[in-house]
């Protein structure tokens, strides 16, 4: 395969992944979520690289099936996807455009770790007194009602304001 032909089908497959949702939160894309990490063209087909949101995440199966299907679906060849496990996924890798889907969505997203936080490992590396917006009105007065919502990745909210429940996609 020349490197043109490997270029384009690894482009053409980028655009496939970006129509794959996520199984949990189908508002987003496996890509808008930062799950999907590399297309490889190889001489025998093409190698998807993904990293699940976290090492035990159920839907991680339902990922691989969906992305492989859509790539076999798309005329794309051949594919076999790769776990990565390493560096750990980060919600940092959250994409604008999946922000802004998650907060359409009903899901308040992540905020991103400002730049002079950096540190090797980042377990519960918030802003003391950080307020979660709430995804509806926007009001940041909100209380947390559990640290897990409807997955391990969320935890539940209620605005005090327009007192509408919601969830938060937790930052890693």
């Amino acid at each position: 395969m020349n490197a043109v032909a490997a270029a384009s089908r690894v482009a053409a497959a980028w655009a496939v992944l970006h129509t794959v949702p996520d199984p949990e939160v189908p508002a987003v894309s496996v890509c808008d979520l930062g799950i999907v990490r590399e297309v490889i063209a190889h001489d025998d087909g093409l190698e998807i690289v993904l990293t699940p949101t976290y090492s035990g995440c159920p839907a991680t199966e339902a990922i691989e099936h969906d992305v492989l299907a859509a790539v076999e679906q798309a005329g794309l060849g051949r594919a076999r996807a790769t776990l990565r496990r390493a560096p750990a996924w980060s919600s940092d890798w959250i994409s604008d455009e999946g922000r802004a889907k998650l907060k359409a969505y009903g899901i308040a997203p992540p905020a991103q770790a400002a730049s002079n936080t950096a540190m090797p490992i980042r377990l519960f590396g918030r802003i003391a007194g950080e307020r979660i917006a709430c995804p509806r009105c926007a009001s940041e007065r909100t209380e947390r009602l559990s640290a897990f919502g409807s997955t391990a990745c969320k935890a539940l909210y209620r605005c005090l304001a327009c007192r509408e429940p919601f969830e938060h996609f937790k930052p890693i």
